[in-house]
């Protein structure tokens, strides 16, 4: 099973934007020599809590900075884009960094309304909900197939990046999702962070894909939030931060991440939804346990892990020992791991 990284750039109370930014390259670089497969970068805007609007813009500086593992987006939110700009940008890194990119797409907004409305171009009327046909176009731009006819068909040509091309892949957090991926024949990453009961739809993902030149087979990876640490308490009581961020979000309530002692007070005194999110939280082997129970539930050979916490030291801690856990190859210890997967 590979491991791989989704990084939100956290923004801590009391810090900035930038030292988020800084935070997401420092653990970029770690996460490369210590082996992860991937690691993507969400796209978010107008709040205070995460430093992400731009994963096209953050992918260039993540890949130089890295040797090995793939970067990309978790992912573009295609809606708010020019299909034709999205294949310009992924194409330009693509050539920078050969087989290397990914592309994550999703359909969702990454923000409230007011937001949405301050990134539209034309501001006349709401934008159309016409994801489909934007994805079919921009599909077409990366792999040169628009119908002949088509009034685009020959921009595809001047790509900047060309032969090489990002790896694409359909992003979601419900059903409609995985049909589209399924009949593109796309690989697909579950937000098991964003909806917990998604394991129905990824496995029916693979048992309605239609294999074809960009896949010849059913992908599933699973993104999902979790946190290691050295005992099961202490993991629990980093997690709080997260968690108090994530109940004041429901509410409407955008806030940087919290301190942990803050986050336990609130937590103590108001708690959390009924329903709220996963957290996968315990010592390195509880975690990994854990981990491979869900990819087992999604059917899933790719774990992609969200952590947050209001000190980056803590989550730079949390991803070693998940990475010595799993044996990945620059892991300390790694050799003697039982885990290990040459």
């Amino acid at each position: 099973m590979r491991l791989s990284i989704l990084d939100q750039s956290p923004i801590s109370a009391g810090s900035s934007g930038p030292e988020a930014l800084a935070n997401t390259l420092d653990l970029a670089r770690l996460a490369d020599r210590l082996g992860y497969h991937r690691y993507w970068v969400a796209e978010h805007h107008g709040g205070p809590m995460l430093a992400g609007p731009a994963p096209e813009v953050l992918i260039g500086p993540l890949a130089a900075a890295t040797e090995r593992i793939r970067v990309g987006s978790g992912g573009v939110m295609l809606p708010h884009y020019s299909p034709f700009k999205v294949a310009e940008s992924f194409s330009l890194l693509a050539g920078l960094y050969p087989g290397r990119i990914d592309l994550g797409i999703g359909r969702a907004a990454g923000t409230d309304a007011l937001t949405t409305y301050a990134l539209q171009r034309d501001r006349r009327e709401a934008s159309p909900d016409d994801f489909p046909q934007q994805l079919a176009e921009l599909l077409g731009h990366l792999e040169d197939d628009l119908p002949r006819d088509h009034p685009f068909a020959r921009l595809a040509a001047s790509l900047p990046g060309r032969p090489e091309a990002p790896e694409p892949w359909l992003l979601g957090s419900s059903p409609q999702s995985g049909i589209w991926a399924a009949q593109l024949g796309l690989p697909y990453a579950f937000a098991d962070f964003i909806n917990r009961d998604g394991a129905q739809i990824a496995t029916d993902y693979p048992r309605a894909f239609d294999p074809g030149p960009r896949l010849a087979a059913p992908r599933v990876a699973v993104a999902t939030w979790a946190l290691a640490a050295d005992s099961e308490e202490e993991a629990w009581r980093l997690a709080a931060s997260s968690r108090m961020a994530m109940a004041l979000l429901r509410r409407g309530r955008l806030i940087p991440v919290p301190p942990v002692e803050q986050a336990l007070r609130f937590l103590e005194s108001e708690g959390e939804p009924a329903h709220s999110r996963r957290i996968t939280a315990g010592t390195p082997e509880q975690v990994r346990a854990a981990l491979e129970t869900l990819a087992q539930q999604y059917g899933a050979d790719e774990i992609i892990v969200v952590t947050i916490t209001f000190d980056h030291a803590a989550r730079r801690r949390s991803y070693e020992l998940l990475a010595e856990a799993f044996g990945l190859e620059g892991a300390p210890g790694a050799a003697l791991s039982p885990g290990r997967r040459d």
